[in-house]
């Protein structure tokens, strides 16, 4: 049974186009067992053995892209932290055969608990076709399966996709693969630094620059609803808030602010931005409706209060404040009123974002001349600290809540004492460096891509 449907897909102008097979159940294979899932809400995890062959090609081209595919795949699996791929060299069933079908046995005997097999095909009228399914190997079940017609171009983004397809068949929650990253690329000596903008898919390959690098650029961030960000850039000594277009380059200005302004982000609708401003010497947190450019503000304290995030529902506000004598993490409704404050450990926090899921709020901790990147639930209970170092700092969610990516400079001297970005799963246990060309800071993670 086939059941066929077609979304054009648009991103950056590349349209793809898509076709999912349905589940398919294989009876009388095995006995019975437990359906092939990881629980990722535990602490650290037995990453789940896979075995991904290169996939199968109809001529050079797509042998050559059969063999990239499944390499990003199983890249993006396994920098997750939840997969082992299997060495190739214990494959015992040769690859030829299994265009027929998976001799399940054999993958037994490696150990394998899931099986990925994919093939590629360049189509008369040029366009890739790429199909995959993913095996239970010990219930001898498909558990998912995926066609996509594409330009050859788009490969990398099919892979990430598979990837995200096989994430969220094993794992239960949706994946983060397809998705790329905004951050303040930093290069030249410290006294005259230059600071541009940079994007890259979540792994760093198709980096590009967005900026020049004329200008000082500070704290971009993503629309949740859009391929936008938002950002500081400093013209002529002044501070200025935009809103950058990543698909057609077009920015435009919010406005000129009184004072300085901090840290700008979209609300969950993209419709409006929440922001810090400096005026008469003090800081607080003020809100802009995009359609029609209206300011209100939210706090008036003499202390200064900066580092807004919404909450997923836009209902509550989390920021940091020294009224309380130290910087500390606050809570309040999303029209100012019922300030709450939720940290109470040692040291200072910071820098305080809500994650997509609502279920935590991530921060950065000063305590001991350390720095620490932590959660904490939005009452304040239950914190952990995931990584730290003499500077760690600005961490920002995968779109499923699950991992982190922050940036850490260690002490001058110490590699150069250049910024570089990481990613850092829950557990705290996965921490990962992101390769980039230059030193980077300020990471900002986009939606999923549409």
């Amino acid at each position: 049974m086939m059941r066929n449907f077609k979304q054009d897909v648009r991103f950056g102008l590349v349209p793809l186009l898509f076709a999912l097979c349905v589940l398919v159940t294989v009876t009388g294979v095995s006995p019975v067992r437990a359906e092939l899932k990881v629980d990722i809400t535990s602490g650290k995890i037995e990453p789940l053995p896979i075995a991904l062959p290169d996939f199968f090609g109809n001529g050079a081209q797509a042998q050559t892209l059969g063999r990239d595919i499944a390499a990003v795949v199983s890249a993006d699996l396994e920098r997750s932290g939840l997969f082992r791929l299997i060495d190739r060299k214990a494959f015992i069933q040769a690859r030829s055969s299994l265009r027929i079908r998976p001799k399940f046995p054999s993958w037994r005997q490696i150990n394998a608990q899931a099986l990925v097999v994919g093939s590629t095909e360049v189509r008369p009228n040029g366009q890739l076709r790429v199909e995959f399914r993913l095996w239970d190997v010990f219930a001898g079940q498909q558990l998912v399966g995926l066609r996509t017609d594409t330009e050859p171009r788009n490969w990398r983004r099919v892979a990430h996709i598979i990837a995200d397809a096989i994430y969220k068949r094993i794992t239960g929650e949706q994946g983060y693969f397809d998705t790329r990253i905004v951050y303040v690329a930093e290069s030249g000596p410290a006294i005259k630094r230059v600071k541009r903008l940079a994007i890259m898919d979540q792994d760093g390959a198709n980096h590009r620059y967005l900026t020049s690098g004329a200008e000082l650029v500070l704290t971009p961030r993503f629309s949740p609803t859009a391929q936008e960000i938002t950002y500081l850039e400093y013209r002529g000594g002044k501070p200025r808030v935009y809103i950058f277009n990543i698909d057609t380059g077009q920015r435009e200005a919010l406005g000129d602010f009184p004072g300085m302004t901090f840290a700008p982000r979209f609300s969950p609708n993209g419709k409006r931005v929440i922001m810090s401003m400096a005026q008469d010497g003090n800081s607080d947190i003020f809100v802009m409706d995009l359609p029609t450019r209206r300011v209100s503000r939210l706090t008036s304290h003499p202390s200064i209060d900066t580092s807004p995030s919404f909450s997923p529902d836009a209902r509550r506000v989390v920021f940091n404040s020294d009224r309380g004598g130290r910087q500390q993490i606050y809570v309040m409704d999303s029209d100012g009123g019922n300030p709450k404050r939720i940290s109470f450990g040692n040291g200072r926090y910071a820098t305080p974002v809500w994650s997509p899921r609502g279920d935590l709020i991530a921060f950065t901790k000063i305590t001991q001349g350390e720095f620490y990147i932590g959660v904490m639930r939005p009452n304040g209970s239950g914190e952990r600290l995931l990584a730290k170092g003499f500077l760690v700092e600005g961490p920002t969610w995968s779109p499923n809540g699950r991992v982190l990516m922050f940036f850490r400079q260690p002490r001058a001297g110490a590699g150069g004492g250049q910024p570089k970005l990481f990613s850092v799963d829950l557990t705290g246990f996965n921490e990962r460096e992101i390769k980039t060309p230059t030193a980077g800071s300020d990471p900002a993670w986009s939606p999923p891509k549409r």
